[in-house]
């Protein structure tokens, strides 16, 4: 059974930003699909669906790697 995260995003402003982050949460073990609605120089919705449930420091280290922020706590949704 798949599971769905959402949480948002800041500092993506363009396509790339959305490619670049979607690149490093595709790398997370388990993740199936990632699907982000821009929203230029605001916070990006983003939903990962995964086979299991994924932990907010996994999801954390994939943003950060990608160059980017977890909207303040409270993000994870």
């Amino acid at each position: 059974m798949s599971q769905t995260t959402t949480f948002s995003v800041d500092g993506m402003t363009c396509g790339h930003c959305v490619q670049h982050v979607t690149t490093e949460l595709t790398a997370i073990p388990g993740v199936r699909d990632v699907s982000i609605e821009l929203v230029n120089g605001g916070s990006s919705p983003v939903t990962v669906v995964s086979d299991d449930p994924l932990t907010d420091e996994a999801i954390a280290a994939a943003i950060d790697e990608a160059g980017y922020a977890l909207t303040p706590k409270g993000s994870l949704l």
